[in-house]
């Protein structure tokens, strides 16, 4: 998916200036921790967040984020708009909450970064199961949870 049909199915804005838009990305996560995003993104990602400050820059570049969209109508400070556009990384804006930007995003074909496999590792080193048989065993004939 292009940067420039991100920005369409979020309804976002540009922040940087002379992004390519028809950058391709192809997955996205959201993450407000940064310490996520450095265990669990992958190179190519579009990351979204609710954080602002340049430290976000910094951290996707080490992980090789490919854009940042900030959620929930905030907008960076000059310091991170400056610190992106020295880095090459194109920042969007979108006016809806992390969940629904994501969600959006989904909808249209974007696919997740792949961190199911590590929660369901996650929840099996806890818990003995996977999540898959944890719902399904609550789960009657109908699909409802029991």
């Amino acid at each position: 998916m292009t940067l420039r049909e991100i920005l369409s199915i979020i309804e976002g804005k540009l922040i940087t200036e002379n992004a390519d838009l028809d950058m391709q990305v192809n997955m996205a996560c959201g993450a407000d921790l940064m310490s996520d995003v450095l265990a669990f993104s992958h190179a190519g990602t579009l990351l979204m967040t609710g954080l602002t400050n340049p430290q976000v820059v910094r951290t996707a570049d080490m992980a090789g984020v490919q854009a940042v969209v900030f959620v929930r109508g905030k907008v960076p400070p000059p310091e991170t708009i400056a610190l992106a556009e020295h880095r090459d990384l194109p920042l969007l804006a979108s006016r809806y909450t992390m969940y629904e930007t994501c969600g959006r995003l989904y909808a249209a074909g974007l696919a997740s970064c792949g961190l199911f496999d590590l929660a369901r590792e996650a929840w099996r080193e806890a818990f003995g199961e996977d999540a898959q048989e944890s719902t399904s065993a609550r789960q009657d004939e109908n699909g409802e949870l029991a």
